[in-house]
């Protein structure tokens, strides 16, 4: 199903020397200017393609190392085996998707100027690990035709009240916000300035990593403790009163957290359009609707329905982690999600692939069939996709998950659907392609604003099947004798028209 790919320039750094380009792009992104479009070479032909598209995600956590990295002082040559390792493998089943953890508890897996190096890299926070794992990971996936979404925790400040915070850490900058709840350190969400270093981080990462996508998890006013302790945020409150606020004080908790995803989404539109921004709740709204469940609403202070119904995010991805059988049926979550986004606004189901371990739930491995098919069934609603939590349950291959995904549910490469919101794609112009016997060479005059090469062969007249698909600046594909097209993709989704060419016999 899947073919070989000989050569891509990327590809070939990375397999001759181990590195691959810095990706890491200061300032805002600025799409080249126009360039004259070439004319295809004689014997080639623009034509239109393009394929059923899907988001094949997997979130890959970070914090405590549950899927990366597998030791604390990792040497830098390891650590950047091990990506590759895990990128080659996770695109070998199919994803197209990496929602990589990169901020667990207020730190940073990247090079940051404004959070301390993350403590699960060194084993100790602050330290530098040698090398950016970030930086590395963007340029390993993108080179196999995988996105990047950066993953981070908004709120959390320590996972452990026993955690040595470095100099600098949010927790010494902000104390007064720095609140101790359930055995971890929350900053507070109705402090503003909360609301701008979270802002500011998201900023700093976005300036200087070309990443596909940001993503925030479920932790926002944090889950109430097993004695169900009201989070002691009175004074924060009563300061806000103070200052002549009227809204009560749930309706005042969801504001505050609607105010930083609202101002967040304001920003990417501003200086980063192409980045995809969503965020992965709890799967049940409110308890209720449509299921008895926990309340996400009141508990939490979530409102993802105003989320979506507002625009403030490109799509939503609850955690559906129930059984069809249980009370929390699949089938009835993820149809409820699949019908409250504005236009625009994708919905991607989560999947608890962790569940399939005998440790945990021990669902059989049609739970996991049954689900992925069932959202294909509401692609008239915009959910277009899937994520799956987590990596290493994947990659132990679980009661033969691996099969599953590799020969089943993802044999057929595709690309996640283009982020919808206006004015956020731009296609780039077709590429480029000569043909050498049987190797086709890519190229773009605007490679800045190219993120993939697709190769598609013709099945029939005016029919096309997505073959291949890699990044890089330039690629090389191998084809045999048939009728072929290279289309490019841009940041953000949008997709090039095609170059038709025979590849004759022999």
């Amino acid at each position: 199903m899947r073919k070989t790919l000989l050569t891509t320039g990327l590809a070939l750094l990375l397999s001759s020397c181990g590195e691959v380009p810095d990706p890491r792009t200061p300032g805002v992104v600025e799409p080249e200017p126009p360039a004259p479009e070439p004319e295809p070479p004689p014997g080639m032909q623009r034509v239109e393609v393009s394929h059923a598209r899907e988001l094949r995600g997997v979130w890959v956590a970070t914090v405590s190392r549950l899927d990366w990295p597998a030791a604390a002082a990792l040497p830098p040559t390891e650590g950047r085996a091990s990506l590759d390792k895990l990128v080659e493998e996770l695109a070998a089943l199919g994803f197209n998707a990496l929602f990589f953890q990169v901020r667990p508890e207020s730190d940073a897996l990247y090079s940051s100027s404004l959070e301390p190096w993350s403590r699960f890299l060194s084993g100790t926070q602050g330290v530098d690990p040698g090398w950016d794992p970030l930086e590395y990971l963007l340029g390993a996936a993108h080179a196999r035709g995988l996105e990047v979404h950066a993953w981070v925790n908004p709120y959390r400040g320590l996972a452990s009240t026993t955690v040595v915070a470095a100099p600098g850490h949010v927790t010494k900058q902000l104390p007064d916000a720095a609140v101790t709840y359930n055995n971890a350190v929350v900053m507070n969400p109705g402090e503003p300035s909360v609301r701008q270093h979270v802002k500011a981080v998201v900023k700093d990462l976005l300036d200087h990593y070309d990443v596909d996508g940001l993503h925030f998890d479920d932790y926002f006013y944090p889950y109430p403790d097993s004695k169900s302790t009201p989070f002691p945020d009175d004074a924060t409150y009563a300061r806000y009163q103070e200052a002549g606020g009227t809204l009560a004080k749930g309706d005042w908790r969801r504001d505050n957290v609607n105010t930083l995803v609202r101002e967040v989404m304001e920003l990417i539109v501003a200086e980063h359009p192409h980045v995809r921004f969503g965020i992965s709740p709890i799967g049940i709204w409110k308890n209720g609707e449509p299921v008895p469940g926990f309340d996400a609403y009141n508990a939490i202070a979530c409102d993802a329905v105003t989320w979506m119904k507002e625009g403030w995010i490109d799509y939503l991805a609850p955690q559906l982690y129930w059984r069809e059988s249980s009370k929390q049926a699949y089938s009835t979550l993820s149809t409820w999600w699949a019908s409250h986004p504005r236009p625009g606004v994708h919905v991607f189901p989560g999947h608890a692939v962790h569940n399939l371990s005998a440790e945990l739930q021990n669902w059989p491995l049609s739970e996991i069939r049954d689900q992925v098919s069932f959202t294909r069934g509401l692609r008239a609603s915009n959910a277009q996709g899937d994520l799956h939590f987590r990596a290493k349950f994947i990659l132990d291959d679980t009661k033969g998950v691996k099969a599953l995904f590799r020969d089943e549910l993802y044999g057929q490469p595709a690309l996640p659907p283009a982020v919808l919101r206006p004015g956020s794609t731009v296609a780039p112009p077709e590429p480029f392609v000569t043909l050498e016997g049987h190797l086709a060479h890519v190229t773009n005059p605007r490679p800045l604003d190219t993120r993939f090469h697709l190769l598609y062969r013709e099945t029939s007249p005016g029919k096309w099947k997505l073959e291949r698909v890699v990044g890089g600046a330039q690629a090389v594909f191998e084809v045999d004798s048939g009728t072929w097209a290279v289309s490019d993709l841009g940041r953000g989704g949008a997709e090039s028209q095609g170059v038709r060419f025979t590849v004759p016999p022999g």
